[in-house]
């Protein structure tokens, strides 16, 4: 997500489908372990920290350019109907 707001030019297929799969991937999990619920807001910071390090070694931009704290929330990372940064005329979206 990170690398879809902060390098608009470069969105493509393959970002969107890791999107979406993920997101399954996520809902899946909460499904199968609903006592993880608890452990929401830490487990996404967590993610997001990890998520900042790839974000910045895959786009070359430096490690500051991402926000310290994940502005997503929760519902908004899990739904499909969210896709953070402005969109661009060729969005992938259909």
């Amino acid at each position: 997500m990170l690398k879809w707001e902060y390098q608009p030019k470069q969105r493509s297929r393959s970002w969107l489908a890791t999107i979406r799969v993920q997101r399954r991937e996520i809902l899946k999990l909460l499904s199968e372990n609903p006592s993880l619920k608890p452990y929401l807001e830490e487990a996404l910071q967590e993610s997001y920290d990890n998520g900042r390090d790839l974000a910045s070694g895959e786009t070359n931009l430096p490690l500051s350019t991402f926000p310290q704290q994940c502005l997503y929330t929760f519902e908004e990372i899990l739904s499909d109907r969210f896709y953070p940064g402005k969109p661009t005329t060729d969005d992938l979206m259909d």
